[in-house]
């Protein structure tokens, strides 16, 4: 049984924020967080901009075009940030509208001078491409579709600036690889110890030679299109359970791992439009587990998409286990900033408590999380 209710008014010790905002220019619908200029501080990059804590002063990446959010797209969907030269400075992957060059850009190791482009691969496909441990290796690697055709893994060559190499994980046309494909995550759903990499169709299992595809692509119904995919037992009965957001309608939901393999859908939320990015983290004293989206803002314009003029949400539900089942608390965090399409849950100012970073057509915020809770 799965059970949502809103945030009651008397509830003790809710979590509050501090929000700053960073720019109000449409800068990204996704951003990175990194120190950029080593001098020990938590940086922000979106898009064609980075911001030097701690007054968040902002540097052109790349020269910075200005936008209309009503009508145009950012160059950066989604972006990351990791030293991939090796030059001890961190450098900026990204990847821009869907279907385009992934590239990264070559930190000028504290010159004020635009960073070097160098390619990652010819086309990024899938709405929430993923940079991660696939392999718990501690080395991340790109999971995304490419030429409309294939759903792949990229890791970097022995030359970094040479072009990433490619893994196929699925067939010609597989689930996943088209470029307006929503729906991507990663984790061990058949308990093999290994992850496995989902789409809303079905999850890729690994074969014993990861570099060599196509993977086993198990069918199966994990929802409608939906933002990033997560996987944890939500339930606690040892089954890992898989929760996803609706990029461009309503709804936030978990899917229960049952007993014969199927998923079971349960709602979370149904209020909530265009909920276009999603993260689970452990948030507040109890280390609750945390369901953390927002509405993206005119994901498809002011008139393209379900209550596409609705307040900005930025909003999380709190896990909470019941001898009855689970349920759902909404807290919102913010109802004016909302979510891109990707979005950074870190803990940001270094106190122990994870903090919120957004950047999207409204501007780019940050959250900072209190200890002083009522």
């Amino acid at each position: 049984m799965s059970v949502f209710r809103p945030l009651a008014s008397t509830r003790p010790k809710e979590i509050q924020f501090k929000k700053t905002i960073i720019d109000t220019r449409f800068v990204a619908e996704g951003l990175a967080v990194a120190d950029v200029n080593r001098d020990g501080r938590l940086d922000i990059l979106a898009g064609n901009v980075w911001y030097e804590a701690p007054h968040w002063i902002p540097h052109e990446i790349a020269p910075f075009q200005q936008i209309d959010p009503a009508t145009a797209y950012s160059n950066c969907f989604n972006t990351w940030a990791v030293d991939l030269n090796h030059d001890g400075w961190v450098d900026q992957i990204v990847i821009g509208m869907p279907g385009e060059r992934a590239i990264w850009r070559e930190n000028p190791r504290g010159k004020d001078e635009p960073w070097k482009e160098h390619p990652i691969w010819r086309s990024a496909c899938n709405e929430s491409p993923l940079y991660v441990d696939l392999f718990r290796n501690g080395r991340r690697v790109l999971v995304m579709g490419y030429d409309d055709s294939y759903l792949a893994w990229f890791e970097p060559s022995r030359d970094p600036y040479a072009e990433w190499q490619c893994h196929n994980v699925s067939d010609v046309k597989g689930a996943g690889s088209f470029r307006y494909s929503h729906g991507l995550g990663v984790g061990d759903i058949n308990g093999d110890g290994r992850n496995e990499i989902l789409t809303k169709d079905g999850f890729y299992v690994a074969s014993a030679d990861p570099r060599s595809g196509p993977w086993e692509f198990v069918k199966t119904d994990l929802g409608p299109a939906c933002a990033q995919m997560q996987v944890f037992d939500v339930n606690r009965d040892g089954r890992p359970d898989v929760i996803s957001s609706s990029a461009h309608d309503r709804g936030v939901w978990w899917f229960e791992h049952l007993t014969d393999g199927r998923f079971n859908k349960h709602t979370i939320d149904e209020t909530i439009s265009e909920t276009h990015s999603m993260a689970l983290a452990r948030l507040g004293p109890s280390k609750a587990i945390n369901v953390i989206t927002g509405k993206r803002v005119w994901a498809h314009g002011p008139h393209g998409d379900v209550g596409a003029n609705e307040a900005a949400w930025l909003v999380r539900y709190e896990l909470n286990r019941t001898s009855g089942g689970v349920e759902w608390i909404r807290h919102i965090i913010d109802e004016d900033a909302g979510v891109g399409t990707q979005f950074v849950v870190q803990d940001i100012n270094k106190d122990g408590l994870l903090d919120i970073v957004v950047s999207n057509k409204k501007g780019v915020f940050l959250f900072e999380q209190l200890s002083n809770h009522m």
